[in-house]
This record gives C-alpha cells, sequence and structure tokens, in this order.
C-alpha cells in the first residue's frame, strides 16, 4: 500500500498517535497490575499463583472443565498426587 498525497500521510500518523497513546496506557496499567501484585506478596499472598487463578478466570467454562480433566487424567497417569 502506497500513502499519497496530505491526507493520506495524515491519516497514517493519526493511526500511529493513537496506537502510541494506547500502548502509554497499557504501560502505565502494566506498572499499576505490578503494584498491585507486589502489595499482596508483602501481605502474604502469592503472585505467581495469584496469576494463575486469575488466567483461570477468564478462561471459558468449558474450556476449564477439558484442562481439569486432563491434568488430573495425566497425573494420575504419572502417579503424581493431588495434594
Amino acid at each position: 500500500m502506497t500513502v499519497t498525497g496530505q491526507t493520506g500521510a495524515d491519516q497514517l500518523r493519526q493511526y500511529i498517535e493513537r496506537v502510541e497513546r494506547l500502548e502509554e496506557e497499557k504501560r502505565a496499567l502494566m506498572a499499576d497490575i505490578r503494584d498491585i501484585y507486589t502489595e499482596a506478596k508483602a501481605t502474604g499472598f502469592e503472585p505467581k499463583v495469584m496469576r494463575q487463578i486469575v488466567k483461570i478466570r477468564s478462561m471459558d467454562k468449558d474450556l476449564l472443565a477439558e484442562q481439569d480433566m486432563l491434568l488430573t487424567t495425566y497425573r494420575d497417569a504419572l502417579g503424581l498426587p493431588l495434594e
């Protein structure tokens, strides 16, 4: 694709600036999330496990059930205890 004329250049610049603003917002949000995990760790919670819980809660229920079943099957096959 070729950008021609001032209108094309202006439109491209607007897209780039929008992406840059969103990237800055993303960096700020990531810093906020890190701060929350740091605060939780200071009060005795394990951030690594919290991240897993956040991931699990965002999953589709059917996919989660399937993965839980597979995990149990694999653990049983390898003789790994659940606790």
